[in-house]
């Protein structure tokens, strides 16, 4: 399975009364790079992540989103979302993120990347588009886009392709994870079958079969 990225995207820094960090700033505003730019295990050379109890980390080092799925919120809002404007580093195009395995990996450009897991809207989302009830839009929609792991440190540039070099057996996707997190909570034994899924997620999705009725 093949893609290609569209843009690489990098944060502006912006001042806002949403921004969820204790400074005020928020990296959430993305836009293209003129041109090549490093991803690393630790995150994007030259971005900017706030709030980094929640953002960012190995498990988080890099967020994409489809330009397939960002059509139909241009489409549902009635106005134009440019790439990096769900706060995405990599636009792609031909992918279906939704549809990603948790544990595939990535070859793009010089660096090999990991799908790790889906994101889960937050209020600097919903402050930076305006749109009041965003949280509860995105969730019903459920097209997360997916945060990725750099396993391989590399160059990437728009016009990359993305190529699915590996995908694991037990096919849990980034779509079941979002939605047995959010939506349907019969989905969470699934979760506990996936090696790759990141340590609090597991202990969270522990917890929560734990007390379900048996």
């Amino acid at each position: 399975m093949t893609g290609r990225l569209v843009s690489v995207n990098l944060a502006v820094v912006t001042l806002a009364p949403w921004a969820g960090d204790p400074s005020g700033r928020s990296g959430i505003d993305k836009r293209p790079a003129p041109g090549p730019v490093t991803l690393r295990a630790g995150g994007v050379d030259g971005d900017f992540v706030g709030e980094l109890s929640v953002h960012g980390g190995p498990d988080k080092a890099v967020y994409s989103y489809a330009r397939e799925d960002a059509a139909w919120w241009s489409r549902e809002l009635g106005r134009e979302i440019p790439p990096g404007g769900f706060g995405e580093n990599l636009s792609t195009e031909g992918l279906d993120l939704t549809g990603a395995v948790i544990g595939e990996h990535w070859q793009v450009g010089s660096a090999l990347l990991e799908v790790s897991q889906p994101r889960t809207p937050c209020r600097t989302f919903a402050g930076f588009w305006d749109v009041r009830d965003l949280i509860k839009r995105f969730t019903a929609r459920a097209l997360p886009g997916a945060y990725l792991r750099v396993l391989r440190d590399g160059e990437v540039t728009a016009g990359d392709e993305v190529t699915v070099v590996h995908r694991p057996a037990h096919g849990v996707t980034i779509g079941e994870t979002f939605r047995a997190l959010n939506l349907t909570p019969e989905l969470l034994p699934r979760l506990l079958d996936v090696p790759e899924l990141p340590a609090h997620l597991r202990e969270r999705v522990e917890r929560r079969t734990a007390r379900q009725p048996r």
